[in-house]
């Protein structure tokens, strides 16, 4: 599964100033975010905007349910209200995941005010224009926000901060994705495409125990699937993930890079027409059947700069992850369920 592709709403949210330990974000009635958060709350109780329930919380600052649902507010707009057409799993498992990035955000820019960060002067404005450029111009564009209702200082404050956290990044990330000449070599050398069809059931925002019963499902499965029964239909009847149900479970010639790192590491090491063991991802339980994978076809001069990059890239992925991480521990993070 892509890595962006399981989000039913794709949600950019802004970091809010980090709170003291005994304050928690609260919505003030008449507050279109609090009417959501009340309407949301037929689904799920715990969004009751009266009730102060903290999905995240930290030694230093909590992220209120509130907070989020403000934050999925400002960044949507009038497209906030498709959240109460979703059932009860879609949406706790968008809440609690736009609750740990915006925590996760939180640090790196505490991180990064720390370290006296700056970005540079144009930063700004050239970043702006390239939002301009990718709908089709300025005018476009804020005919865009008018209509989703969403204010551009909003959108301004968080493109600052997205530059802010990336210059912090940049800052420590170059001397980590060095790539030598050999690991080109060997990445033009190995498969560069893998064609799988997988099924995914859910764990987001489940408990431990709901997870051991989810993994049992899959364990049937996996069984089923094994024995010789159709893969494609078996993901057509069980899989949880919206982008590939009706296909099949069928994901075509991605390259490295464009999936979560396990299970990438399944589609391009499991031999081509075997079904992998079950793989676990920050999504679900997972498992694949291999289709099909492709060796580059192109001189290795042609393409050995492209090849640098996506090494450079992936190895700066990690590096992140790894520090993100880190930090979340040193914080004491901790997700609380709906």
């Amino acid at each position: 599964m892509k890595i962006t592709l399981l989000l039913i709403l794709v949600v950019t949210l802004m970091a809010f100033g980090c709170a003291k330990q005994d304050e928690v974000y609260k919505l003030a009635e008449g507050n279109p975010a609090y009417q959501l958060a009340l309407d949301l709350s037929d689904t799920i109780p715990s969004l009751d905007p009266e009730t102060d329930f903290i999905i995240v919380s930290t030694k230093k600052y909590k992220i209120s349910a509130a907070q989020v649902i403000q934050a999925i507010q400002d960044n949507m707009g009038n497209q906030a209200a498709q959240l109460k057409g979703m059932d009860p799993e879609q949406l706790k498992s968008i809440i609690i995941q736009n609750a740990e990035r915006m925590a996760e955000r939180d640090l790196l820019l505490k991180a990064a005010s720390d370290a006296g960060t700056q970005i540079e002067p144009g930063d700004l404005e050239s970043a702006l224009s390239d939002q301009y450029t990718r709908v089709g111009g300025e005018e476009q564009f804020l005919q865009m926000l008018s209509q989703a209702g969403v204010s551009m200082d909003h959108v301004l404050e968080n493109i600052e901060t997205d530059l802010i956290i990336q210059t912090y990044l940049d800052s420590f990330l170059e001397e980590l994705s060095q790539v030598s000449e050999s690991e080109i070599q060997q990445a033009y050398e190995a498969d560069q495409t893998a064609s799988v069809r997988h099924i995914l059931l859910l764990t987001q925002g489940k408990t431990e125990e709901e997870k051991n019963e989810i993994r049992k499902a899959m364990e049937d499965i996996l069984a089923r699937a094994r024995a010789g029964e159709d893969f494609a239909e078996l993901a057509r009847q069980h899989t949880e993930d919206p982008g590939s149900k009706e296909s099949g479970g069928l994901y075509e010639d991605f390259s490295r890079g464009r999936m979560v790192k396990p299970f990438e590491d399944a589609a391009f090491s499991v031999p081509v027409g075997d079904i992998s063991d079950i793989v676990e991802t920050q999504y679900g339980f997972h498992v694949l059947q291999i289709v099909d994978r492709k060796k580059e076809t192109r001189p290795f001069e042609e393409v050995r700069d492209e090849l640098e990059s996506q090494l450079r890239q992936g190895k700066q992925g990690t590096a992140v992850q790894d520090y993100i991480d880190g930090m979340k521990k040193d914080a004491g993070f901790e997700v609380h369920d709906l």
